[in-house]
């Protein structure tokens, strides 16, 4: 048999794909660079000088990893896959801002059956707005073509970042105490969690729908990105103490409220201080799905939760802006149940 010089090509991986991709996508990468990144994009491994952390007494660094999970079959199906890589930077900004940090860098993973340059370039250069909006380099990342693993037209999105706090700054709710205040900043919707239950609900081809009771047909509201809640922290903490920090993610009200918790203190939720949006009330009508458990799989229009003393809960309200709400306080209990739904 004659030695083939494009096998690889034929098992389903395509190499100039792949530089095309990095051409594509360089000028975007690289308008996230300060002068920290020593060497970024092209390199086997980002450079990014920290000099930075010799001013601050107790530098510490905070890292987290997620994805926007099935949320990108959604965006597959309307191309919007911009609004992909604001998500998982806002996201993953979110979760380490819960402890106190601002962002550093940024890394992603692409992976899909047989790479699309065009699509990877839309998801990056998302990414790459994102980065720049939070001061953020996108120093790195990863473009995996695996024919086998995926089907055809899906993809999946993951991101790493890196953050920094001056340990004296750091949140960790060490000091919420009974009778705090929990103050509510408002979502842009959904965000990257429970879409796999909102794809059981609405298939594809009701995305073009309900415009009129939205505002927008059902896909625009679906695929809005993740809020960033960076400047909104910021904000906060230049009026208040800030003693906790909750990103209403996967597990909603339930499961998140009280990763932040000390022992012996729950949460008494006041529903009837915000208004669901209306994409969530279609949701649950449509899903016929449980009131209660709606609270455990989304943010219902609540995607960042800070809880303050009781006495600053105003001032804190007017530095979040107007579409914040005081939405719950901190409870004695002995019992399992840490979120009492009122």
């Amino acid at each position: 048999m004659t030695p083939s010089a494009n096998a690889y090509r034929a098992a389903g991986i395509n190499l100039d794909a792949g530089n095309q991709v990095v051409r594509l996508m360089s000028q975007a990468v690289r308008s996230t660079y300060g002068p920290e990144v020593l060497l970024g994009i092209g390199a086997f491994g980002g450079l990014y000088d920290v000099s930075r952390l010799k001013e601050m007494d107790a530098p510490t660094l905070v890292a987290s990893t997620d994805g926007v999970g099935t949320k990108t079959m959604v965006a597959s199906a309307l191309g919007s896959y911009q609004s992909l890589g604001m998500d998982i930077v806002n996201h993953c900004v979110n979760d380490i801002l819960v402890q106190g940090a601002e962002p550093l860098f940024f890394l992603d993973y692409i992976a899909m059956p047989e790479l699309d340059p065009q699509l990877v370039a839309e998801v990056v250069s998302g990414a790459a707005a994102a980065c720049r909006e939070a001061g953020c380099a996108l120093l790195g990342g990863e473009t995996a073509e695996m024919p086998g693993v995926y089907l055809p037209g899906e993809l999946d999105l993951v991101g790493t970042i890196v953050g920094l706090v001056n340990r004296a700054n750091m949140i960790d709710g060490s000091t919420i105490a009974e009778g705090d205040m929990l103050v509510g900043l408002p979502s842009s919707g959904p965000h990257t969690n429970g879409f796999s239950l909102i794809r059981r609900v609405f298939p594809a081809e009701t995305y073009g729908m309900y415009a009129e009771l939205l505002g927008e047909p059902l896909g625009d509201a679906l695929v809005r990105p993740h809020r960033s809640y960076l400047d909104d922290v910021r904000r906060l903490r230049a009026q208040v103490s800030v003693k906790g920090l909750a990103h209403i993610t996967g597990g909603g009200f339930i499961d998140n409220l009280p990763r932040i918790l000390p022992d012996g203190l729950g949460i008494e939720l006041e529903r009837g201080n915000w208004e669901a949006p209306e994409l969530f009330r279609l949701i649950e009508r449509e899903g016929h799905i449980d009131h209660d458990e709606m609270y455990r799989v989304f943010n219902m229009g609540i995607g960042m939760v800070a809880v303050v003393a009781a006495g600053d809960a105003e001032a804190a309200i007017a530095a979040a802006g107007d579409t914040a709400r005081q939405i719950g306080r901190v409870v004695a209990t002995a019992g399992d149940e840490r979120v009492v739904l009122r």
